[in-house]
């Protein structure tokens, strides 16, 4: 019955796509979904709208609400357009930037928002060519714009894309900002209330002056000139996997001054099918395979990769015995900020106002770093906006060092205000250089950190639920965790629970209850054992899957322990697996 119901309102809805507005090939579609004899795919594309949440649009292409297509992707972009006429009335003209990256149809999707922008009296800067996000948020600042758009799905799969909305000051919005035009797009409830019909006098291509001036920019990050300048022939190879990196990234790390960088030609060309890979993810063992073995032809010493859109980077470096290990998300983190604070410290630069942001998935060794070496330390939720939300706070009083995450994303400066794998890139060679230049391997380095500030171990694990069924399992999943905390995990007990839908911590050591310093609530429960062990669980916002982080404490008392460190905390992590039921 319930079914029955949901297919008559599926096929209502369906059938409104076949009136004025909607282009033949739509209607076309629509009606093939409606004759098939299972409705499944007629569910999956209308049983809901395509939710324009906080961080924009993310979805499956294809026609439908609940797919990204011109006519989501229109209703996105008009009702911004409406909230940025009301935000902003008492301005002459309001500027905004669009960018895209090199997914199928991102080129036009955004030239279908730059006449949407344009037809409401908007004035557009549209990228020529695909860039990395975190130019689009560069450009929003040098631009002096009210707001600016990318068109990307960051590493997800093929077959999604997405929209990202970003502030005057290049971050994404958060309240209220993010609301009220949440509020906007949800008034857009025909195509007739879309402006689709541009203004070209409003509409102006940008492309390699802003290159040339992002690119000034990161050099300025560079503290170790010097060390590059004596190991600029260090050999590293560099993959955007068929991504936005390949327009800037070299180029950025050819400004830093090196001058042996290796591509993978296969993996150079722009495709939005990312024909070399499964997956475009660096997060992805496989996605650097090609680039790996491009490092071990060659004798590189480095091998760095950037996602489709260019704002997460990742990394692999050689072991002791010369083999390539992947690094993962949270030793990157580690890596760039013990790296940070170091040379600011060698170099004199430290005064006692700086700090340094991660998010409360991320390892909390950063923490004790931070501790260590008197540098204020700023935990926040996932998400970059969130380490852009606590530098808008500290900008006048404050020196921002660097902020990450444990999925791949690092942002050193501060005149972009979202994860930047073009200057993670350059830096992270410029770590590299700095490391040889004193004898040291990234191996060795990384080492160091563990000896000096204590070993952990992390692992992400994700449960996939597509569809309608899986967000209710995974809401149901949410559920059941939150009604029936944990009280152990692998044998070892929960001494700390944090709800941050509630805000509020249980201490079960002390028995009592305090409440959680955020800006706002988030669905996500952490645990934290009386062996270190710490568990994060949250839904992800752009994919559908729930999300676990786990991290073990370790011991390890010299550099040849490091291995046996690493099996005792992989055999860790299996049993608070198991033991979670995942």
């Amino acid at each position: 019955m319930e079914n029955e119901i949901l297919v008559k309102e599926v096929t209502t809805k369906a059938q409104s796509w076949l009136g004025e507005g909607y282009d033949a090939e739509t209607k076309a579609e629509v009606n093939r979904m409606l004759a098939a004899e299972d409705p499944a795919e007629l569910i999956e594309c209308f049983y809901k709208d395509l939710e324009f949440g906080t961080g924009g649009l993310r979805g499956i292409m294809g026609v439908g609400s609940n797919r990204m297509n011109k006519y989501t992707v229109g209703a996105a972009t008009q009702g911004l357009a409406n909230y940025l006429k009301k935000e902003f009335s008492d301005l002459p003209v309001i500027k905004v930037v669009i960018g895209h990256d090199c997914r199928n149809n991102s080129r036009l999707f955004a030239e279908i928002s730059a006449n949407i922008f344009s037809a409401n009296g908007i004035k557009v800067y549209l990228f020529d060519a695909l860039r990395p996000t975190p130019e689009v948020s560069f450009a929003i600042r040098q631009l002096g714009c009210q707001s600016g758009i990318i068109l990307t799905a960051s590493h997800n799969p093929k077959e999604y894309n997405g929209y990202k909305a970003y502030w005057s000051d290049g971050a994404q919005m958060i309240a209220p900002h993010d609301k009220n035009t949440i509020a906007e797009v949800n008034k857009v409830r025909s195509v007739q209330d879309i402006k689709f019909e541009g203004n070209p006098s409003l509409i102006e291509i940008i492309g390699e002056e802003m290159d040339r001036k992002y690119i000034r920019q990161i050099k300025t990050i560079s503290l170790s000139p010097e060390a590059i300048a004596r190991q600029k022939d260090m050999k590293i190879v560099y993959t955007p996997i068929h991504g936005t990196g390949v327009k800037l990234i070299p180029a950025a790390l050819a400004e830093f001054g090196f001058t042996n960088i290796i591509h993978v030609p296969e993996q150079d060309v722009v495709s939005g099918d990312f024909p070399t890979v499964v997956s475009p993810n660096p997060e992805e063992p496989a996605a650097l395979d090609m680039a790996i073995r491009k490092a071990e032809e060659t004798g590189a010493e480095l091998v760095l990769a950037s996602d489709p859109d260019a704002d997460r980077m990742g990394m692999a470096i050689r072991n002791d015995k010369g083999e390539f290990v992947l690094v993962n998300g949270n030793q990157n983190v580690l890596i760039f900020l013990n790296y940070l604070i170091q040379r600011n410290k060698e170099l004199g630069l430290l005064t006692g106002d700086e700090y340094i942001v991660k998010t409360i998935v991320t390892t909390e060794l950063i923490k004790t770093i931070a501790d260590c070496n008197e540098v204020e330390m700023f935990d926040c939720y996932t998400g970059f906006k969130w380490i852009a939300a606590v530098m808008r706070e500290n900008e006048t009083t404050k020196r921002y060092l660097g902020g990450g995450e444990e999925s791949y994303g690092f942002l050193a400066e501060s005149f972009v205000r979202d994860k930047d794998a073009v200057s993670a890139c350059a830096l992270m060679a410029e770590i590299a250089a700095w490391a040889k230049d004193n004898g040291k391997t990234m191996y060795e380095m990384l080492q160091e950190i563990y000896l000096t500030y204590g070993f952990s171990k992390e692992k992400g694990v994700s449960v996939v639920k597509k569809g309608k069924s899986g967000a209710e399992e995974i809401e149901a999943m949410m559920r059941k965790f939150r009604h029936n905390p944990i009280t152990e995990i692998a044998g070892s007990k929960v001494v700390l629970m944090k709800d941050f839908s509630t805000l509020k911590a249980v201490d079960f050591v002390e028995n009592e209850t305090y409440t959680l310093d955020m800006p706002t609530t988030a669905n996500v429960l952490q645990y934290f054992t009386e062996d270190g062990t710490k568990v994060s669980i949250r839904p992800s916002g752009t994919e559908p899957k729930i999300k676990f982080y786990i991290e073990v404490k370790g011991t390890m008392n010299t550099k040849d322990e490091y291995q046996k460190a690493n099996t005792v905390a992989e055999q860790k992590i299996e049993k608070v697996v198991s033991s979670l039921g995942i």
